[in-house]
């Protein structure tokens, strides 16, 4: 008789996005602003579609106008969903 071992179910693979700090003036908390390019459905027309996501940032890295990814990961709060995964790019902009 073959033994089985209860192997733990295999771990879903978290939702990255990457997009534009609109904010970080909250504590911990980062604004994102994630764009994507969605063709519409009667005229064809490629359009823009822009989405907030709240992310958790720890360290408080992120400053406004840097390009980061985000990770999906359990509720924070009652909108953090998200939290920050990297930093892409710097903004050249000074504050």
């Amino acid at each position: 008789m073959a033994t089985e071992t209860a192997a733990a179910p295999a771990r879903h693979q978290r939702q990255e996005l990457t997009g534009v700090v609109t904010s970080a003036k909250m504590e911990k908390t980062i604004v994102v602003k994630v764009t994507r390019l969605v063709q519409h459905k009667l005229y064809t027309r490629v359009m823009r579609v822009s989405k907030k996501f709240y992310a958790h940032d720890e360290k408080r890295d992120a400053r406004l106008g840097d390009t980061v990814k985000i990770v999906e990961t359990r509720p924070m709060s009652k909108l953090k969903r998200w939290r920050l995964a990297q930093i892409v790019r710097r903004s050249t902009r000074v504050n």
